[in-house]
């Protein structure tokens, strides 16, 4: 049995030791957000924080979460307030989606670490691909979001 916090709230799971992260969080637990893009850690679809780094939930055995506190797409705020989300649609980043709720991650990660990112530390940083291609769009709602504060539009 894995016991740790994830969105605020405690559970404990009985999987194999070795079952990816992202597997526990989708199937287990029904959340869906976090998606699954190539399995091998290089999308970056699956990205999620776990005690605050984001990480590839694909490549996360579930061992490697016991007693720690995870976020997904989900816990990150109830109500899309969370200045990454909130930057993310006055910028209109995603065209198909797929990869937004691992790429917010990552960026809501980055920011917390780094609140006035440089573009040399976002392309550092940020390595979750987008199939369609916003990048520019991406690199504008990080910039936008990292002048953000709680509860405000630019």
């Amino acid at each position: 049995m894995t016991t740790f916090t994830i969105n605020g709230q405690k559970v404990s799971v009985t999987v194999e030791d070795d079952t990816p992260l992202l597997w526990v969080i989708r199937d287990t637990l029904g959340l869906t957000g976090t998606k699954y893009g190539c399995g091998i850690a290089e999308c970056g679809a699956c990205t999620v924080h776990l005690d605050g780094a984001a990480v590839r939930s694909c490549a996360t055995p579930v061992s490697a979460a016991e007693g720690t506190d995870i976020t997904t797409i989900e816990g990150l705020s109830t109500d899309a307030s969370h200045p990454v989300q909130r930057a993310w649609v006055i910028e209109q980043v995603p065209q198909c989606g797929y990869c937004q709720s691992g790429m917010i991650m990552a960026v809501s990660a980055l920011l917390k670490d780094t609140p006035v990112p440089s573009d040399e530390d976002v392309d550092a940083s940020i390595t979750n691909i987008c199939r369609c291609g916003t990048y520019p769009r991406i690199r504008r709602a990080i910039h936008t979001a990292a002048q953000m504060s709680p509860g405000e539009d630019t």
